[in-house]
């Protein structure tokens, strides 16, 4: 693996992190406060293309690659995790999932609009009694022969993007029936926003993430068109593992960010706080402090790189996005304990950085799978689950 950037990926990178830098940062943290959606910032961020830039330009995508991607979210969760998160949901869960598995109409119908930052697109998975066993659906889709059309009835629970004044779209998984050998038949089916039946709760009140949108959604008789089923009827629980694994690499590169952003506003902080005279930077207990969160960032970055270079390259990656999305996450936890130790009381201040990637990064540790679910996926990797039955 050449570790080296080409000169598109690091032209990239750069532009980014200079908007991270003069735009996001200076304003992003009283969004947080009132616990308000960036409309402006995202609008900003439909302007440079980046929500369109692992998707084919036919469709009105940048024609880039998910490293293209990982590099973006990198540089936006080292300023801030709730502008990152936004387009990581838009670009993974509410674009990818049409352009992976779309028809022809359905791309040409919705991705230009998602690939500008136009409209958000949504991904309804977890259930209130699913959690980590997304199997375990009961949102159900019965198709009304008569009228040819979806009757979507359930709920689902923390859908990012689902409730913004320009969300366009939420595709849903859902129960269509049953297999021949007796287990849920699960699909993905497209909804509309605004459909009738759809309902959109309030934001919920969260630790972190406070400038981002994430909401409760209930389907009373919700109808749409058969045509609006996403991909195949039946594969929808497929579906959406595939989207979950390419996601795992986002999210990674999103947790390696905040864990760099620590290390950035650490840094700083250690050469201009005095204590007993000096800078706090010249304490040896400091430097081998910001020693380590600067070896958990590299190594992190090094994990979702790997990962994407295989996804890039058409190999299988399943493992590896595993290991990237399970060490960078807890790696983003410890650096945003130790950015707020290194910074006293007032990394306990909101009006410092660190405090809002604290309040951050334990989420990292959930959403996407949580830390538990990508060790059982290593250990299935390494073939361990063969020994479920031994004896």
């Amino acid at each position: 693996m050449n570790h080296r950037l080409s000169d598109e990926h690091e032209q990239l990178r750069r532009t980014v992190a200079e908007f991270a830098r003069d735009v996001i940062a200076p304003v992003i943290g009283d969004y947080y406060e009132r616990h308000e959606f960036p409309y402006d910032i995202v609008r900003e961020m439909g302007k440079l293309g980046l929500f369109g830039l692992p998707f084919p330009e036919e469709h009105g995508g940048m024609g880039g690659d998910y490293l293209a991607l990982g590099l973006v979210l990198e540089e936006l969760a080292r300023v801030d995790s709730s502008v990152a998160i936004t387009l990581e949901a838009g670009v993974s869960l509410g674009a990818m999932p049409i352009h992976l598995f779309g028809t022809q109409e359905q791309k040409a119908e919705w991705l230009p609009r998602l690939c500008s930052g136009e409209i958000l697109g949504a991904f309804g998975l977890t259930e209130p009694d699913g959690g980590s066993d997304a199997g375990a659906t009961r949102t159900t889709a019965r198709l009304d022969e008569a009228t040819n059309e979806w009757v979507i009835n359930g709920s689902k629970c923390f859908i990012t993007n689902s409730g913004t004044d320009i969300t366009g779209l939420i595709t849903v998984t859902a129960v269509t029936g049953t297999t021949p050998d007796g287990r849920k038949e699960i699909s993905a089916i497209i909804v509309p926003a605004g459909t009738p039946g759809l309902t959109v709760a309030a934001p919920y009140s969260k630790v972190g993430w406070n400038a981002s949108d994430t909401r409760e959604l209930a389907f009373t008789d919700v109808r749409v068109p058969v045509r609006n089923l996403l991909g195949e009827r039946g594969r929808g629980y497929a579906q959406f593992l595939r989207i979950l694994d390419e996601g795992r690499i986002a999210i990674a590169a999103l947790a390696t960010g905040l864990a760099q952003g620590c290390v950035d506003e650490s840094l700083k902080y250690a050469r201009e706080r005095k204590a007993f005279g000096r800078p706090i930077g010249a304490n040896q207990a400091i430097q081998f402090k910001l020693a380590d969160m600067e070896m958990r960032a590299h190594t992190a970055r090094l994990a979702w790189r790997h990962a994407a270079s295989k996804l890039v390259a058409g190999e299988r990656f399943k493992k590896e996005a595993a290991l990237a999305k399970l060490y960078s996450s807890e790696t983003a936890v410890d650096n945003a304990r130790d950015a707020t130790q290194i910074h006293g009381g007032y990394g306990f201040m909101n009006e410092y950085a660190v405090a809002r990637f604290w309040r951050d990064a334990k989420i990292l540790e959930i959403g996407e799978g949580t830390s538990e679910i990508q060790r059982l996926l290593i250990a299935r990797e390494l073939g361990l689950a063969d020994l479920n039955g031994a004896r």
